[in-house]
């Protein structure tokens, strides 16, 4: 049966964006397409062979699933996207090879796997949270190694901090995030997009964040970031604005001649000056100020990572913090405190292990088609024949990258609700041929994961399925960090670099407080808080209550007071 669309219509109206708006992009979605995409497919036909240069997106390729303003907004996101991320790999595949690199480039996805560039340029939106995915990954990777199963990672940079609630080596996956909110940590105030993501919350901010007061007179921290460029008044580039990092240097906690290694000295005039500046409207001290950005920021973060844990029905007493990025383990220990958290995991060269997370990740992506239906009800012939073809395809795709098929793990999953419900939740779905004989296991996991997340299930209630998944994946790469002989009693005294007046309470106020440097602290050195660890990428903070332990893979872990 041809398509029922009329092509040159759509070819006029694209003509006409093209001539008039100066159009670069076209995204199609249309209503139905998750069921028969034919038309969206001769549309993109028609369209690439009238606008040869035209970027496309087509719904039922990017996210074929029955959420029609979910797959839409995820099709425009990714049409959006799509020409700068080809530009931006099409030019490090340019700059690799004349360098003599010919290996294909894989990149980092947003659910934690990677995947060549040719495909992550067709499909961008998979690209979205790959980052804070690759921090997670990390983390993951740390807890594994270190037989610690219950993580909470805190990964806070220049702009956000983002945490993810491991437990097991691999972090949780979600099926749906929002971007460009109005309101920043606002549910519902940004656009869905409906793919595949390591399941991360953004908790609070950045070392760039802007410290300002409301109607109130009550001094907030964020959203608004002074970014790179002007970057924080310390940078010297211009900024006036107070921010954490501004904050973090006026209380001792980083060093003025050391930040990036000493390649970029900060200006502690610039920042006091800042910082008094919003001290006059509040009438503090420039110190009381600074400590108050301090703590707005740790329990910003506290308080979100608490929610997020207690709506997961876990308790944080439970779990250690991982803390990475350049502005992790400057707040970790009292993130953790504030928690009822006992312990903090800071890795070698926190500031860069997001990168590590990428060496973990195995190739891999997650396919979803739609076939909404009663779960008792199923056509088991439609859906066999859907993993069949789904499950060939990306066999292919892998074994392109190198994975032959015999190394390629299948994950089958389908996301199933109560009749009546609007949400539904990710249950396994057994290998093999499905019939009516897998109805009762399923059921049974679907009960099983609802009474985890919920305590209740009505069994009267019957259960349908939305949408149906499948994950492939390769193997994961092995990853050997150097193992350290542990030195029992090894002093610190070796990697004292120098003291400096720290402020950690408003009791006790600033204190001498002793600096190390990280790359002289061998495993098994104990250090008793107060205390500055300092690293090019990033510094770590030892509180008065807390003491600190180099282990065998050379982590920093604080044991909090």
């Amino acid at each position: 049966m041809p398509p029922a669309c009329d092509p040159s219509a759509a070819i006029a109206i694209v003509d006409e964006l093209i001539s008039e708006e100066d159009v670069e992009a076209v995204a199609v979605a249309l209503l139905h397409s998750y069921k028969n995409p034919a038309n969206e497919h001769a549309l993109k036909a028609a369209l690439r062979d009238r606008f040869p240069r035209l970027t496309l997106s087509v719904s039922s390729d990017v996210a074929p699933v029955i959420n029609e303003y979910e797959r839409t907004s995820t099709t425009v996101a990714d049409c959006f996207v799509k020409p700068l991320v080809s530009t931006y790999l099409g030019n490090i595949e340019a700059e690799l090879e004349g360098n003599g690199c010919h290996s294909r480039l894989l990149v980092m996805l947003s659910d934690g796997g990677v995947m060549d560039s040719e495909w992550a340029k067709e499909f961008p939106i998979r690209l979205l949270e790959s980052g804070p995915a690759a921090g997670a990954l990390a983390a993951g990777f740390y807890g594994k190694l270190l037989g610690r199963r219950d993580l909470i990672s805190l990964d806070m940079g220049g702009t956000t901090a983002k945490t993810c609630i491991i437990e097991g080596a691999y972090p949780p996956v979600s099926n749906l995030f929002e971007v460009a909110r109005v309101q920043r940590f606002t549910k519902g105030s940004g656009l869905p997009i409906i793919i595949p993501v390591v399941d991360l919350i953004e908790i609070g901010s950045g070392g760039g964040s802007i410290a300002w007061t409301d109607n109130l007179g009550l001094l907030k921290v964020g959203p608004l970031s002074a970014g790179a460029s002007p970057g924080p008044a310390c940078y010297g580039l211009g900024g006036t604005d107070p921010t954490v990092t501004d904050a973090d240097l006026i209380l001792g906690y980083l060093g003025p001649d050391y930040f990036l290694g000493g390649s970029m000295p900060l200006d502690v005039e610039a920042a006091r000056k800042a910082v008094a500046g919003l001290g006059s409207d509040l009438g503090l001290s420039e110190t009381e100020v600074a400590w108050g950005i301090y703590r707005v920021v740790t329990e910003n973060m506290a308080a979100a990572a608490r929610i997020h844990l207690i709506e997961r029905h876990r308790d944080p007493r439970n779990f250690a913090i991982i803390a990475f990025g350049g502005a992790g383990p400057l707040h970790a220990a009292e993130v953790a405190r504030s928690l009822g958290v006992k312990q903090v995991i800071t890795p070698l060269a926190a500031g860069v292990t997001s990168a590590l997370g990428c060496l973990t990740a195995a190739l891999s992506f997650q396919e979803v088609h739609s076939l909404p239906g009663l779960l008792r009800e199923s056509d088991w012939g439609t859906v066999n024949a859907m993993y069949d073809v789904v499950g060939a395809r990306n066999v292919e795709r892998l074994s392109r990258v190198g994975i032959s098929p015999d190394e390629v793990r299948m994950v089958r999953s389908a996301d199933m609700r109560l009749v009546g419900q609007i949400h539904e939740i990710e249950v396994p779905v057994p290998s093999g041929e499905l019939g009516p004989a897998t109805i009762e296991r399923m059921e049974s996991d679907f009960e099983s994961i609802y009474r985890e997340l919920y305590g209740w299930k009505d069994l009267n209630i019957p259960i349908e399925i939305q949408n149906w998944r499948l994950a492939v994946r390769g193997p994961a790469p092995s990853v050997n960090l150097r193992r350290q002989a542990v030195v029992e009693g090894a002093s610190a005294t070796e990697a004292k670099k120098q003291s400096r007046p720290a402020y950690f309470d408003d009791a006790t106020g600033y204190v001498d407080c002793p600096v190390y440097d990280r790359y002289r602290l061998s495993a098994g050195t104990r250090i008793i808080g107060p205390a500055i660890v300092e690293e090019r990428e990033s510094t770590a903070v030892i509180g008065p209550r807390d003491a600190g332990y180099i282990d065998e893979w050379l982590n920093l872990i604080i044991d909090v007071g």
